[in-house]
């Protein structure tokens, strides 16, 4: 295919795509080529856009969920769950309570007095907790008198809670991965806890999928010889990364931090680093890119002491608050810094109350750029929304609202912002592989003449993969 009228670097050029790469960029490549060809009418080239930290079949959910994020106490959350639940008996899910600023604990007799008998499940914003009513506990064995579980228990509920059956969840996921598409997007990093096998019997995604494994399934990964990149299924979903937790989150309290919780305690450690470093070993010496997921200042330290005593590189997933000391070991140790700019934004105000004096520590993203470190840009969907413009937006931008920007020293250049956001890619070059983001304007313009939210709106024209449109081009 031609793909003709693009602006890269300034100027307006025709790009050939065939075998799914970029095969020749220049001018009136038409008689040359003999390839049929699409106008682009002048829309700017970027490269395919990636985020590096999804949970697909979450997101693919949470957007059927009844949304409680602006929720400010439980009692309002249970009202706004009464007022937007389906009728009939069957179960209420809801998505996205923010219980880390509310002056009264989530409680499963709120939702008694709103729903009686109907059981009703609502997920946090972070995804480490769940909240149910007495329905719901006795429907899923839950035997947690405040109804709240938090880590562990809370996934496995989850995923029981949320099962409604694979045709129906495989439909929801296909549709989730065309309007990624929508946006821009080529590829993302699928951190979702569920067998990576369930990729076997889904429709040809519109995004490339890189699908995590769980420590759950690593075993049966390295018995199939299975290695990171290796093909999984058609020619869009690949083996990602396994994917190891140390700790919990900020929102639900159990981040593991060297400073003590307002509360007490200092958050969960669910994986020390005398399991965590043969656990990266065992991976790696198999062929396993690995993530793992540290969020508190003494995670992070953990993961880093891992990656320090297997001799193995990776990423950290979140990386949300880091000793000064730690912040150059990123780049010595070769591992990336995989974070996501929308929960600076998010969680500037649960810093302040809960993280005190390591609020200087949060979120250090210049710091982490300055020290060499390698960034990527992803989501966390449903944490916050599966669209790369927001995520950029937050990385140089950080506010949301009428507020300042919290701790702007900590923003990112446009320009490196933009290479995160696009796994590394800086351009579009003769030999890349053709996953291609098209946008109406100049999108590092648009920032600079319109700001942030603008930046956020920004109009995608087509994406291409391998080549081929998977958003626009008709």
């Amino acid at each position: 295919m031609l793909l003709k009228n693009v602006h890269r670097a300034g100027r307006l050029v025709d790009l050939l795509l065939s075998a799914g790469r970029v095969r020749a960029i220049g001018r009136d490549l038409a008689d040359a080529a003999g390839e049929p060809a699409v106008d682009a009418e002048g829309a700017f080239l970027l490269p395919g856009l990636v985020d590096s930290h999804v949970h697909l079949t979450q997101w693919a959910a949470a957007r059927r969920r009844v949304d409680v994020q602006a929720a400010a106490s439980p009692a309002e959350a249970a009202r706004t769950l009464r007022e937007n639940a389906g009728p009939g008996d069957d179960l209420v899910l809801g998505h996205g309570y923010r219980d880390a600023l509310w002056a009264e604990p989530a409680h499963r007799d709120v939702l008694d007095a709103a729903f009686g008998e109907r059981p009703v499940v609502v997920v946090s914003m972070d995804l480490h907790a769940a909240w149910v009513n007495s329905a719901a506990a006795r429907r899923f064995g839950v035997d947690e008198p405040t109804g709240v579980l938090r880590e562990g228990p809370a996934m496995e509920l989850l995923t029981r809670a949320g099962n409604v059956g694979d045709a129906v969840l495989d439909g929801w996921v296909a549709e989730a991965t065309r309007a990624a598409a929508a946006r821009g997007v080529t590829g993302i990093v699928d951190l979702e806890y569920a067998p990576v096998g369930n990729w076997h019997r889904r429709e040809r995604p519109a995004v490339r999928v890189a699908a995590g494994i769980w420590p759950e399934w690593l075993e049966d990964a390295i018995a199939a010889g299975w290695r990171t990149g290796d093909r999984l299924a058609g020619d869009r979903v690949a083996v990602g990364p396994v994917k190891f937790v140390v700790d919990g989150s900020l929102g639900t309290r159990t981040a593991y931090c060297h400073d003590a919780y307002p509360s007490g305690g200092h958050g969960v450690l669910r994986l020390p680093l005398a399991e965590l470093a043969p656990a990266l070993r065992r991976a790696t010496t198999h062929g396993l890119d690995v993530a793992v997921h540290a969020i508190g200042d003494d995670a992070v330290r953990v993961a880093l002491d891992a990656f320090a005593d297997v001799g193995c590189r990776g990423s950290v997933e979140h990386a949300q608050q880091v000793h000064p000391g730690d912040v150059p070991r990123f780049a010595e140790l070769g591992v990336v810094a995989s974070v996501q700019p929308r929960h600076a934004v998010d969680d500037r105000d649960a810093v302040a109350v809960h993280w005190g004096s390591g609020a200087e520590r949060a979120y250090p993203y210049a710091d982490l750029l300055a020290a060499g470190t390698e960034l990527r840009l992803g989501s966390d969907a449903p944490v916050a929304p599966l669209d790369p413009w927001d995520a950029l937006a937050s990385a140089v931008h950080r506010t949301v609202d009428e507020r300042e920007p919290w701790h702007p020293d900590q923003h990112l250049p446009f320009v490196a912002a933009l290479a995160a956001s696009s796994a590394g890619r800086r351009g579009v070059f003769v030999g890349d592989v053709a996953d291609l983001t098209l946008v109406a304007e100049d999108p590092r313009r648009t920032f600079a003449e319109r700001g942030a939210q603008a930046l956020r709106r920004t109009e995608v024209v087509a994406t291409l993969v391998g080549g081929e449109f998977t958003h626009g081009g008709r």
